[in-house]
């Protein structure tokens, strides 16, 4: 409820009370204001207009008023569906590994680098895999756009399975271990040159590394992944960080 106006102020110069709407003290002449306030009918001054406040206009599911929601990491859930689905009808007979799966006697046909990505024959290892592709894709599209995942994906993991067919690794080398490093390492860039200048930030970098040494054992566990393509991976992964690191993030 809007207060009314005051019935007096006090002068400054001789403390005596005298209307709000004079400008002038009629006891001591000292000056109060530069202009008295307007009068509205009834004896009231003009109060000022309220201004208005900004809208943030309407809100979407899930959101919370004054903070938009984060955009959902479209691509990286792309990566992660277009495995399950590509496994599931490898197992319901579809087509065989030979078909899109890189192994002996095949490793001249170097398109197999990128089909092989999304082929599984371990429910295990497709969990392991897919969990850390989703999980630092999606931290690398939220960085970065979805661009920036897919990219890591492909090179990181093809260029992966190609320093394994080099080094006489790739008798059966199946699945994105190599591009799940990639995007590990691609994501880490930017915090660990932020820690050598001493940059303090909320990653959980001994959670990095659990995941980094679980992703490079897999092939103690399973055969089908490459341990050179894993590493191999990861240093790709570190390369395509370092151009990253020093872009501007979404």
């Amino acid at each position: 409820m809007a207060s009314g106006p005051d019935l007096f102020v006090v002068c400054r110069s001789c403390g005596r009370e005298v209307s709000p709407y004079i400008t002038e003290c009629p006891y001591c002449g000292n000056r109060l204001r530069k202009r008295a306030p307007k009068l509205e009918r009834g004896g009231t001054p003009k109060q000022k207009p309220l201004r208005k406040r900004p809208s943030l206009g309407r809100l979407k599911p899930n959101e919370i008023p004054g903070i938009r929601a984060e955009r959902r990491p479209y691509a990286t859930i792309l990566l992660v569906l277009a495995s399950i689905v590509v496994t599931i009808l490898f197992n319901a007979g579809v087509f065989f590994l030979g078909d899109l799966a890189l192994g002996a006697g095949v490793t001249d046909e170097y398109w197999r680098c990128a089909t092989t990505l999304f082929v599984y024959s371990s429910n295990l290892y497709e969990i392991v895999v897919l969990a850390a592709v989703f999980l630092f894709g999606w931290l690398l599209e939220r960085r970065h756009g979805p661009l920036a995942p897919l990219l890591v994906f492909l090179i990181g993991g093809a260029g992966g399975m190609a320093a394994a067919i080099a080094a006489g690794d790739a008798d059966l080398a199946l699945g994105a271990n190599s591009a799940a490093l990639a995007l590990l390492a691609a994501w880490s860039v930017r915090d660990l040159l932020g820690r050598r200048r001493g940059v303090e930030d909320d990653s959980d970098m001994l959670g990095l590394l659990a995941i980094a040494v679980v992703l490079v054992l897999l092939p103690l566990a399973v055969t089908e992944a490459s341990a050179v393509a894993g590493l191999a991976g990861g240093a790709i992964g570190l390369v395509l960080g370092l151009p990253l690191a020093r872009l501007r993030e979404h």
